[in-house]
């Protein structure tokens, strides 16, 4: 992957924007360009998940080693071609912290658009049954959202995804548990309106569907650190829009529910629905045009 955006020529441009997640900002760009690079995270398998990553690959003693010193290599060439970035943004704060971390380097945030056109709230009245929906990979928890239902018995569960754990998670299916697998954006959409609360239990960079629950007038329970922070209003806030768990535990989700269930009367549909339109597509633009505008005027002062 280094290798291959190397060979992207871009030369004939005076901005260049990359939109990162592994390798976009090693671009090679020329003296007098300005490269601007919006960081959704650094590597994350080769830097703070190595180890996470490596185990729920479970290779054999050769295949590991190899891994590692792969990931050896990705690191040195992550961190030598953040050099070649003008200007970093980051998604959240909690990436901007990452970037600090990993590349010395400071970085303005510019939390992501989430669409509302597609995300509204329904007519219906909520339906007694909480959501759970994201891609079924290990760092999601998603076992950990359904081990926590079963020993719920009396309330509902509907899970919506699919991924390398869907087997796994399908084992959790019972009276009070429904397992969907993948569905269209349309019907995710019908029942993130119907759901009594949304459930997110990873440590996500960022995390775009806590805010299309929240678009669809659905409150927010959530793992307590990431960019769920940045984008869920707590229980002890004004105007609160969901409550968080700190421990990645069945124990610790299960007494968030209980408190949510206690301080159901706090939320409202409204709440949820004007902190999701604070993450607007016409916010995003504005102040990722601003923020351009601002660095080439910039360029342009220092060029005279």
């Amino acid at each position: 992957m280094p290798l291959a955006i190397e060979q992207l020529n871009v030369t004939d441009y005076d901005l260049v924007i990359s939109s990162s997640h592994a390798v976009a900002k090693g671009i090679l760009t020329r003296p007098g360009q300005t490269h601007i690079s919006y960081v959704h995270t650094p590597l994350r398998y080769a830097w703070d998940m190595q180890h996470m990553y490596l185990k729920d690959a479970k290779f054999n003693f050769l295949k590991n080693f190899l891994a590692k010193i792969m990931l050896h290599r990705m690191r040195l060439w992550d961190q030598s071609s953040a050099n070649r970035v003008d200007h970093f943004v980051a998604n959240s704060h909690f990436i901007a912290k990452r970037i600090q971390k990993i590349y010395r380097r400071d970085a303005t945030v510019i939390h992501p658009p989430v669409d509302l056109s597609i995300f509204i709230p329904g007519k219906q009245p909520k339906e007694d049954f909480y959501l759970a929906a994201s891609r079924l990979v290990a760092y999601k928890k998603m076992a950990l959202i359904a081990e926590s239902f079963t020993q719920m018995p009396d309330k509902k569960l509907v899970i919506i995804g699919d991924g390398p754990e869907y087997p796994a998670i399908k084992k959790y299916a019972r009276d009070n548990i429904q397992i969907l697998g993948f569905q269209p954006t349309s019907v995710l959409a019908d029942y993130l309106q119907r759901a009594k609360a949304y459930i997110f239990a990873a440590e996500e960079d960022f995390g775009i569907m806590p805010l299309e629950a929240q678009a669809s007038g659905t409150p927010v329970i959530a793992f307590g650190k990431g960019g769920a922070l940045e984008t869920v209003r707590d229980v002890t806030q004004n105007h609160p829009t969901g409550v968080f768990f700190m421990k990645q535990t069945p124990t610790a989700l299960q007494q968030a529910i209980q408190t949510f269930e206690k301080n159901i009367f706090l939320y409202s549909q409204d709440n949820c629905v004007q902190q999701a339109k604070t993450f607007a597509p016409d916010h995003f633009k504005k102040k990722f045009l601003d923020f351009v505008d601002t660095k080439m005027d910039a360029n342009k002062t220092l060029a005279l």
